[in-house]
């Protein structure tokens, strides 16, 4: 072929490319197969065909357009798709980024991580998809890291050393020069503080920024927990010296711009082994024979002023963490265990909700404001459980916080009965109105002296702690009721209807054990979600099921935009009850006078980010939570090696399945690769795992026995050996 004609040749096939792109980028949301190009663009010869369709081929394999379905094709969106997202690495080490807005996310092979790691905000190349193919990118550059700390062990050699991070989702030591060790010694459980990755360094650089212990130690197990999520366990020396300066008196002139409520009968009902009592109920027969009720709360906001090293704190924090051992408060002992406790025999400064309500709890009258209060009273639950039993003022020494028995006074008694009556109906009318009933079992131990778990054992809610459940839902929805109707800014509790999807996948795992959910509309969900938890109490599955319904649900969060919540079934919620342990109750106290007082209503934009700040605090707090009775699980299955347990199986994956002893709630994972008696492959949709030669299956649901087989504090995981099912 003469240079001429190759010339006319490779432009004839460039302007076929050109009209090719010319075409698709035109309607860019169509595809198109090769004869309808042909046409658009006036190829009638069967040589510029030939070459259209070869230059289709040879486009479509480069990635520069995409075959979306035979013989059809279309624009890619964009050859340099950037977007920005979250990293969730996977236990293989590959990832994917979590990208807003976007259906699906992307995957990304661990080669293509750019060294972000796990919760990192990144920016991802998103490359071309191909036909049929998931979303697949690499990550360009980190925008924001999610941790600049791990807690991991210390491998030291003689000139440096490497801490292995304990954090299973990151996929690399930590480099540690000889200089930035601290005195840690080798092996020793440390946190480090992440520096600098240089290019040609394998590993990042870090520095240790305080030593734990040794690995496996109570205390070492406890401070870690808090370090891996950076909670902290003590208060900034400048934190602890503006708290106990704080005047903390009674005082007269502030008792004058009250509301005085020391002579109206008062009294708390918490937990027995509570330290802070953040919230005491008052009662009061008027003279038209309706009741006076006031929800009285702690008011933290006279002493927690915003622009103060202390606000800056409680901030911080955002929440107590309370952990098997020990509480990590909000607030520094003065205030949380002193000045804010309304503890018995004494005056305290309150904000308080004072309700008229009738005798069948219908409310006739509200009142919100700063008051004074005095205690009359401290109840442990028992102890109120007991009045609400027996109709009596006799406490019993089993139940009681006290020494020994004693009795209580008339009127108590008559406001204990008479609480319980009204918490009762208004519980009935919720319930009917579309709430949902959530009593999951909480887990607790008996420690002796050393934090050893002597016992496990569950916490229940009885008629004294629904008691209290109920004037505390009271307060916090009439409050937001109050702002929300004004429709100012305000900090509310929100809770989303719950994901379709997330229902039907419970409603297959429930029909393994003969439950069903009614999905038609919203009141038979709800009516249908309360008979199941109702169905299950007391039963094997119980734990399970109340797990994984919670799990369908939406989470809740704190924001100033109201949704409602729909868990409870109210249009209006909030966080008024407990200030000394959660800042949003700050913020809604703060927000609630500066309304009483007719001010001016401030940015949403500034209480949004507080809010978002609060959720994402409390979602740490409850990690670290969950954590800490994981942690003292395995060290009560430490002593009980030689012991068969029946559990349930809880869960099944293609590595192992979970086991939740019945006991004690326990849970333990035993190894596929364990079951020797057959080679076991994992069937998703029966939930079960099923053996290739005999067919014996392991289902979700099933009964089983297990032994302790390895018990590891450090990465927290026990390991079960399987003895076969309950039957066998």
């Amino acid at each position: 072929m003469s240079k001429k004609k190759k010339r006319a040749s490779s432009q004839r096939k460039n302007e076929i490319t050109k009209g090719i792109f010319t075409i698709l980028e035109k309607e860019p949301t169509k595809s198109f197969n090769y004869k309808q190009i042909a046409a658009k663009l006036g190829i009638t010869d069967t040589r510029d065909r030939n070459d259209l369709i070869k230059r289709l081929g040879q486009l479509k394999a480069t990635e520069r357009i995409v075959e979306v379905e035979r013989g059809r094709y279309k624009k890619i969106a964009s050859l340099n798709t950037y977007f920005e997202g979250k990293v969730d690495v996977t236990q293989n080490g590959n990832a994917y980024v979590i990208v807003e807005d976007q259906k699906e996310d992307i995957f990304v092979p661990a080669g293509k991580l750019n060294r972000a790691f796990h919760g990192d905000t990144v920016e991802v190349f998103m490359k071309p998809r191909r036909n049929g193919k998931k979303p697949e990118g690499e990550i360009a550059k980190v925008l924001e890291r999610k941790k600049d700390a791990y807690v991991g062990i210390l491998d030291k050699q003689k000139t440096y050393g490497f801490v292995r991070p304990m954090d299973s989702k990151m996929y690399t030591d930590i480099f540690i020069p000889a200089e930035k060790q601290k005195d840690a010694k080798d092996g020793d459980k440390v946190l480090v503080a992440l520096g600098d990755w240089p290019e040609n360094a394998d590993s990042p650089y870090g520095e240790i920024k305080e030593v734990l212990g040794k690995p496996g130690e109570h205390n070492t197990e406890i401070h870690a927990i808090l370090a891996e999520y950076g909670l902290p366990y003590e208060f900034p020396h400048e934190v602890e010296q503006y708290a106990n300066q704080l005047d903390t008196r009674i005082l007269p002139q502030e008792i004058q711009q009250r509301r005085d409520m020391r002579d109206t009968l008062t009294f708390t009902i918490d937990p027995k082994d509570a330290k802070d009592f953040d919230d005491a109920l008052s009662f009061k027969i008027l003279e038209n024979g309706n009741y006076e009720i006031g929800i009285h709360i702690a008011d933290v906001s006279h002493y927690v002023k915003p622009g103060t090293v202390l606000d800056d704190e409680a901030y911080e924090r955002a929440t107590s963490v309370y952990l098997v051992d020990r509480v990590v408060p909000m607030l520094p002992e003065v205030l949380s265990n002193n000045a804010c406790s309304l503890r018995p025999h004494e005056e305290k400064y309150t904000f308080s909700a004072v309700f008229e309500m009738d005798e069948s709890a219908n409310l006739k009258n509200q009142w919100f404001g700063r008051t004074v209060t005095y205690s009359d009273e401290r109840f442990a639950y028992g102890e109120a459980q007991r009045i609400i039993e027996t109709g009596k003022g006799e406490i019993s020494k089993e139940v009681s916080i006290r020494d020994g028995a004693y009795s209580v006074s008339a009127p108590i008694v008559e406001a204990v009965l008479t609480l319980d009556r009204l918490a009762k109906i208004m519980r009935t009318k919720r319930m009917d109105a579309g709430a949902i009933s959530f009593d999951k079992i909480e887990v607790k131990f008996n420690l002796d002296e050393s934090n050893e778990p002597e016992g496990v054992y569950f916490k229940e809610a009885k008629d004294a702690n629904k008691l209290i459940e109920e004037f505390m839902l009271l307060a916090n929805r009439k409050v937001a009721e109050y702002i929300g109707k004004q429709k100012k800014t305000f900090v509310y509790r929100v809770h989303d209807e719950p994901d379709e999807e997330k229902l039907m996948a419970l409603n297959g795992v429930i029909s393994r054990f003969g439950h069903s959910l009614n999905l038609r509309d919203k009141k038979s969900v709800n009516s249908s979600l309360n008979q199941l938890l109702q169905d299950v109490r007391g039963k094997k599955e119980q734990n399970l099921v109340d797990t994984l319904a919670i799990r369908s649900m939406s989470k809740a969060i704190y924001t100033t935009d109201n949704i409602g919540h729909y868990g409870l079934g109210f249009d209006f919620y909030t966080h008024f009850t407990s200030p000394i342990r959660r800042y949003p109750d700050v913020m809604v106290h703060r927000l609630l006078q500066h309304y009483l007082d007719k001010e001016k209503q401030p940015k949403q934009d500034t209480y949004e980010s507080k809010c978002k700040h609060s959720s994402d605090m409390e979602l740490l707090a409850a990690s670290a939570e969950r954590d800490s009775i994981k942690y003292m699980q395995i060290k009560f299955m430490e002593n009980h090696s030689d012991k068969e347990f029946l559990g349930v199986i809880s869960g099944v994956t293609d590595w192992g399945i979970y086991v939740e002893i019945i006991e004690n709630k326990c849970e333990g994972m035993v190894r596929v690769r364990d079951l020797k008696d057959d080679y076991y492959i994992f069937d998703e949709r029966l939930f079960a795992v099923v053996g290739e030669r005999r067919g014996k299956v392991y289902q979700l649901g099933d009964e089983v026995v297990v032994m302790v087989k390895h018990t590891d504090l450090v990465k927290r995981h026990l390991d079960f050996t399987l003895l076969g099912k309950k039957e066998e």
